[in-house]
């Protein structure tokens, strides 16, 4: 393998718990990591991410690479991990905390800073890690897993360089390696083996290579991916620098929606940054490509180079409970510096790391609040819109292309990257909880006059009707119009006979849900509120009684008569 990525570059870790009697301490671990969340087991815990099976659940965390705290004993971890070990080059952090933060046990990733995240946590929850590492105890530090910013050329290389060391070995340190100060190193000034700290490459045998991420490559005029991957692999062999010195691709506010350049840095697995170079670079080379290698005296925060490019993501919380949000909408909202939504919508995204900002803005104000995504997106913000049920139906992602399309000038709005995920909206989640009265042919309808006149909701509401859909209705009612319910209800009566189905819906994976499946001719607005979901069946949906007697099994053939 040819590296490690620094427990820093890494993505939140999952704090996974079993019960209850986890939680506080889970928390406690969570102020620690900024964006990571609690993933509960479902039957027994509410968290922010729920699962139904532990070992399936692990298993899929650490294929992604995601660090994994549990909250549980250190042999169910092994056992539910022990066949996904086999043949990994990398694997994540991975520890085991009794529930009660009494104890501290990292079990796997050594090399991707598990005993760091073991001392971290040991230290919030303040107890002693169970550090086993023979290395780490003898010398007081894990000298395959440098800080961040810096990176290790080899780790088998590494692995031997430390086997050397434990069995009575020098080495000398070249270059600067302050974290490796206070270490408890066997030093001698003429020992053969070494650490070299530098962006160059080289092949002298003995030395450990650890390459400081100072080189920044900055590109000024568009090309193709293969020609700027290709043009910086070659400028970097002829100064003998290490591909892994790479901090990130800086290029001007102008080349932000440049899909050749993303395609770059993603191919060169370095971040893209926008604006100009700062004072302290020594510019090493310009290539006829347009290409500048740069050079720091030390690792580069990206994060201070030029800005990112803005990412404006809408994405839907589903009908309310954490298990029906999609887990691409979750990973949005750790990865968001800002998120923006109506209030109510917004706490039900929670938690928050302490440096997400949230905007939580009136329920018709969602112009203002589209444009406000793209002005703070535009400034290299990763900004997320949420909506409740699914972001394009009746909700934010129709306001935000709205937004953009009126603003087709502004160049920096459109330079923005743009993404709209998808959700479980209300119609769907009452359908589900029916069974499947939404099966053929169907239809969504607003009863909502706020931003259509009534009478192109009765044109519609009557072309449904004589075409048999099953229809579903959003805001059927409010105490500004409650008589449009049953106003709806006669015209679709006039097409319908009244022992219709239709199901109701309320809350639906919201606390204090219910459902109810009663006919048109019994229905009647005083049943529905805004919160209701109202399902108005076709002349083919059909009911029977469940086996368990809680009410009805409600469908709509896929065959039509």
């Amino acid at each position: 393998m040819a590296g490690v990525t620094p427990l820093n570059d890494q993505v939140p870790a999952a704090i996974v718990v079993l019960g209850m009697g986890a939680i506080d301490t889970a928390r406690r671990i969570q102020t620690r990591y900024p964006g990571s969340l609690v993933h509960g087991l479902t039957s027994r815990v509410q968290a922010d991410i729920g699962f139904t099976e532990l070992g399936p659940h692990l298993r899929e965390l650490y294929a992604r690479n995601t660090p994994i705290v549990a909250l549980c004993a250190a042999g169910i971890v092994i056992r539910c991990l022990a066949s996904a070990l086999g043949g990994k080059t990398y694997e994540p952090p991975v520890l085991a905390v009794a529930e009660d933060g009494s104890a501290v046990v990292p079990l796997l990733g050594g090399l991707g800073g598990v005993n760091v995240m073991a001392r971290e946590i040991a230290a919030a929850l303040d107890v002693a890690p169970a550090i086993t590492t023979s290395g780490e105890l003898r010398f007081g530090t894990c000298l395959l897993n440098p800080p961040a910013g810096y990176v290790l050329a080899d780790i088998e290389h590494g692995k031997r360089f430390v086997s050397d060391l434990l069995a009575g070995a020098t080495m000398r340190v070249e270059g600067h390696a302050p974290w490796l100060d206070a270490a408890d190193l066997p030093r001698a000034a003429d020992a053969s083996l070494a650490i070299r700290v530098t962006p160059h490459t080289s092949e002298v045998a003995g030395e450990l290579m650890i390459h400081p991420r100072c080189v920044v490559l900055c590109v000024a005029a568009l090309s193709s991916e293969d020609s700027i991957v290709e043009g910086v692999r070659l400028m970097l062999r002829e100064h003998r620098l290490a591909s892994m010195s790479l901090a990130a691709v800086l290029a001007p506010l102008s080349m932000m929606a440049s899909a050749p350049l993303a395609d770059a840095a993603r191919t060169l697995g370095v971040p893209l940054r926008f604006g100009t170079l700062p004072a302290g670079f020594e510019t090493l080379k310009t290539s006829d490509d347009g290409i500048v290698i740069a050079l720091a005296p030390q690792p580069v925060d990206t994060s201070t180079l030029g800005q990112a490019r803005g990412i404006v993501t809408v994405i839907g919380l589903g009908p309310g409970s954490a298990d029906l949000m999609v887990p691409a909408a979750r990973q949005a909202l750790t990865q968001a510096d800002d998120v923006l939504g109506y209030e109510t919508y917004v706490r039900m995204a929670g938690p928050f790391a302490p440096h997400q900002v949230l905007h939580s803005t009136d329920n018709r104000e969602e112009m203002q609040r589209a444009r406000h995504a793209f002005e703070l997106a535009s400034a290299g913000r990763n900004v997320v819109v949420v909506s409740s049920g699914d972001p394009g139906v009746f909700a934010m992602a129709a306001a935000v292309l709205e937004a953009l399309d009126e603003a087709r000038d502004n160049v920096l709005w459109n330079a923005v990257g743009l993404q709209v995920i998808p959700g479980v909206s209300a119609a769907l989640a009452t359908a589900a909880r029916a069974g499947a009265p939404l099966g053929h042919d169907f239809c969504m309808l607003s009863l909502s006059d706020n931003l259509k006149p009534w009478a192109v909701i009765e044109t519609r509401l009557r072309h449904a009707a004589q075409a048999d859909l099953v229809m579903a209705f959003y805001n059927p009612v409010s105490r500004a119009r409650p008589w449009q319910l049953d106003r709806a209800l006669d015209i679709v009566r006039e097409h319908r006979s009244g022992a219709t189905l239709v199901v109701l819906g309320r809350n639906i994976g919201r606390p204090g849900e219910t459902l109810t499946t009663t006919t048109l001719d019994k229905l009647h607005s005083s049943q529905v509120d805004m919160r209701t979901m109202v399902i108005v069946g076709s002349s083919t949906t059909r009911s029977f009684p469940r086996a368990d007697g809680h009410g009805d099994w409600v469908y709509t053939p896929r065959w039509y008569e």
